[in-house]
């Protein structure tokens, strides 16, 4: 039941009913309402100023965390990419100059970024970007670190063929020539005994009687064993590694095509077969098809005087070839 209010009139001396107006009531509660979403607006304003809600502490824990595991793993990322740029240089300008084997081009590996226009991009990046920056650097090396391994895959295979490679290389003369007379004309231009003119002699020309033996100079496989109008009976050996080696005017060949021999073994003996002027043999050394002085292979059975002797020899021999 609603209880009813009296107050006292002054002016008619009595009590009377208490009557609020409606445009009070309107008032009040217009009032009221107004308190109540003033009260609520600065109760949230409080609450989201100081009281930050769980997520969001959270969600910044876990971003610090990311940052302070990025700056790290940065640093070891760099780490491992200053060694791996060791590892490529030490791999072409040493282990492979070594052996002679041509150094691996950059376009064959991910070329490094510098380290400036690295820090500079990373400021720029977002946290995502930068995560997959991060797992990219780390392909990228793994990448070069299975590159690398194949290549000293590669550079120890030409280790364990360097004994075989030392065995092939044309390294002694073709015939015995203790007493270093047996040079009688060396590599470059010489008159020709049968023609008279000035005329290419690309190799050496060691003067013997006839059936004096003739030697592989390196390990290798016959390619040619046959006769031919300008060296008579010639043989070709194929040494492998760009190496060849020509024996001509040979009056006997002991070994036919297909032969393997090895440094020292007799192949044949002095002749003067095919266009020759006397017995002699004729030695030819060509590397990857090109003819070279075969003087300067001779570096096998010779000490270091007896080595600058025959250059001498080989430089003022006769003005005259033998073929």
């Amino acid at each position: 039941m609603k209880k009813i209010k009296y107050y006292y009139n002054t002016n008619t001396l009595r009590y009377e009913k208490l009557v609020t107006p409606l445009r009070v009531k309107l008032l009040r509660v217009f009032g009221f309402f107004s308190s109540l979403l003033v009260s609520s607006i600065l109760v949230i304003w409080f609450y989201t100023k100081f009281i930050p809600p769980p997520t969001a502490n959270e969600s910044k824990i876990k971003l610090d965390l990311m940052k302070d595991n990025y700056a790290l793993l940065n640093s070891k990322v760099q780490s491992l990419q200053r060694q791996m740029a060791e590892l490529e240089k030490r791999d072409n300008e040493v282990y492979r100059s070594i052996f002679e084997a041509n150094p691996l081009p950059d376009s064959a590996r991910a070329l490094l970024i510098e380290k400036k226009k690295e820090l500079d991009k990373i400021s720029v990046m977002s946290d995502d970007v930068l995560s997959r920056d991060i797992a990219n650097s780390l392909n990228n090396i793994s990448a070069r670190v299975a590159y690398q391994v194949d290549s000293y895959k590669e550079i120890e295979k030409l280790i364990n063929n360097q004994e075989t490679k030392l065995s092939s290389i044309p390294a002694i003369q073709p015939v015995s020539n203790k007493d270093l007379t047996r040079v009688a004309s060396g590599y470059g231009f010489r008159i020709h005994p049968i023609y008279g003119i000035p005329k290419m002699h690309n190799g050496l020309d060691f003067s013997a009687t006839q059936g004096t033996p003739i030697y592989a100079t390196g390990d290798g496989i016959v390619k040619v064993a046959e006769f031919g109008s300008g060296f008579g009976n010639n043989i070709v050996i194929n040494h492998g590694y760009g190496y060849e080696t020509l024996y001509g005017h040979l009056v006997r060949m002991k070994v036919r095509a297909g032969k393997r021999v090895k440094r020292g073994e007799i192949i044949g003996w002095v002749g003067s077969t095919g266009a020759s002027t006397g017995p002699h043999c004729h030695y030819e050394v060509h590397i990857n098809g090109r003819p070279v002085d075969p003087v300067y292979f001779f570096y096998n059975d010779l000490n270091a005087e007896q080595y600058d002797r025959l250059l001498k020899l080989a430089s003022t021999g006769s003005a005259k070839s033998f073929d």
